[in-house]
C-alpha cells in the first residue's frame, strides 16, 4: 500500500513514502520524518578525480559495506577494493582520453576498443565501466525502487513531457542537463543519463553463439585481454555447472541451459522474459533479471555480440537502467552509442 506524504521529507518519492515501516507519534506526525533541505550543496560521494594528464572527471563514489556480502564489483584481480568510482555523466573525449563532465555533448561513434583505450589511457585504475558496475547500480535502483528517468522522447521523458534536458542536434541532450529524476537516485548527486539519450558500452559481458560469457568478478576493470579469442572469458553457469544460454526467437527471449538453440535475433520486455534455469547470484549481480519489467532486452545468438545498455532518445518505456542489448558486434560505431569510464583504488591486503 502506498502512503501519501505531503511533507518535505527525504524519505518521500513523488509524494509517497518509500519507508517499509512508519512510526506515527501521538501528535499524528511521522516519527521517521527526515526533512529535505531546499538545496544541498555537498554530498561526500561526489568527488573530482584527476587523471595522468592532470584533468578532472566528476565521479560518484561507491564504498563497500563490510557488514554485507561483498558484491563482485569490489573484487578485482583477486583483491578486494573498498571504493569504486563511476562517472557521474556519459563521457566526452579530450585529447584521446575520456572525461565525466556536465553540459557536454556525449562522445559517440566509437568502437569498443576505442572506448576502452580512451579510459585505460587515463592511468592506473581507470577503465571502461564494466558489467558488474552496471549491475551494481541497477540493483541499487531495484532495491530502493527508484529508477532513473531520462531523454526517452527526443529531449523529453516519455512519461512526463515537463522533464526536459538541453537539446542539441534536435534530439540528444547535454550530459546532466535533465532534472534530478534523470539521476539514478533522483537527486542532483546521483549518476545521470543511465536511461535513454545515448546507448552506453560496457566491458566484461558478451554473448558468444548464444552462450553468456563474463570476466571473473570485476576483472574487466583491469586492462586484461577481452578480445574475441581471449581465454579470460568464462561461461556463466547455473548451479549444476551448465552454461546459461539465451534463446531468442518468435518474439521471445529465454534464459536456458538447453544446448540446442536456433541462431536468431529478437527482443522483449523483461517482464516477458522466460527463465528455464534459476536466476543465479551472478546473474543477479550483473542485473540480468526482470528488475525493471518494462525495460527491454535484445539478443542475437549468432557469433560474438557485445552489450550496450540504457536505450536512446527514442526508446520510450523500453529504455531504462536494466535495458540491455546483446546484438551488436564489437566493431559497431554509431552516433547513438557512447560510454562512461570508472576508476578503482584502495586495495585491501
Amino acid at each position: 500500500m502506498k502512503v501519501k506524504c505531503e511533507r518535505n521529507c527525504k524519505e518521500s518519492v513523488k509524494g509517497f513514502c518509500r519507508m517499509s515501516e512508519i512510526d506515527i507519534l501521538a501528535d499524528g506526525m511521522c516519527g521517521k520524518y527526515n526533512r529535505k533541505p531546499e538545496f544541498e550543496l555537498f554530498r561526500e560521494d561526489n568527488v573530482v578525480v584527476f587523471d595522468n594528464a592532470g584533468l578532472p572527471s566528476i565521479m560518484v563514489k561507491f564504498t563497500r559495506n563490510p557488514e554485507v556480502p561483498t558484491h563482485p564489483m569490489f573484487i578485482i584481480g583477486g583483491k578486494t577494493y573498498n571504493k569504486i568510482y563511476v562517472s557521474k555523466y556519459p563521457n566526452v573525449i579530450i585529447n584521446g582520453k575520456a572525461y565525466s563532465l556536465p553540459m557536454q555533448q556525449p562522445a559517440v561513434n566509437v568502437t569498443q576498443e576505442e572506448a576502452e583505450e580512451a579510459c585505460f589511457s587515463k592511468g592506473d585504475g581507470w577503465h571502461l565501466w564494466t558489467a558488474m558496475e552496471r549491475g551494481y547500480i541497477a540493483n541499487l535502483c531495484y532495491d530502493t525502487g527508484i529508477f532513473p528517468h531520462g531523454n526517452t522522447n527526443r529531449g523529453e521523458y516519455h512519461a512526463d513531457c515537463s522533464e526536459k534536458g538541453d537539446c542539441f542536434g534536435g534530439y540528444k541532450t547535454l550530459t546532466g542537463s535533465g532534472p534530478e529524476t534523470w539521476s539514478h537516485d533522483h537527486t542532483v548527486f546521483g549518476i545521470y543519463d543511465l536511461c535513454g539519450n545515448v546507448w552506453e558500452r560496457f566491458r566484461g559481458l558478451r554473448l558468444k553463439d548464444g552462450i553468456l560469457q563474463v570476466a571473473e568478478n570485476n576483472d574487466a576493470a583491469m586492462n586484461i585481454d577481452l578480445s574475441a579469442g581471449s581465454n579470460k572469458w568464462k561461461c556463466l553457469l547455473d548451479s549444476d555447472g551448465e552454461p546459461i544460454r539465451i534463446d531468442a526467437n518468435d518474439g521471445e527471449i529465454k534464459f536456458t541451459t538447453e544446448d540446442e538453440i536456433e541462431e536468431d535475433y529478437d527482443g522483449c520486455h523483461w517482464k516477458d522474459v522466460g527463465f528455464d534455469c534459476e536466476i543465479t547470484d551472478e546473474m543477479k549481480a550483473l542485473g540480468l533479471f526482470a528488475g525493471e519489467p518494462e525495460a527491454y532486452i535484445y539478443a542475437d545468438t549468432s557469433g560474438e555480440r557485445l552489450p550496450i545498455c540504457g536505450g536512446s532518445w527514442a526508446y520510450g518505456s523500453n529504455a531504462g537502467v536494466f535495458n540491455v542489448s546483446l546484438d551488436y558486434p564489437r566493431s559497431i560505431s554509431s552516433g547513438s552509442v557512447g560510454f562512461r569510464s570508472a576508476y578503482y583504488c584502495d586495495a585491501e591486503d
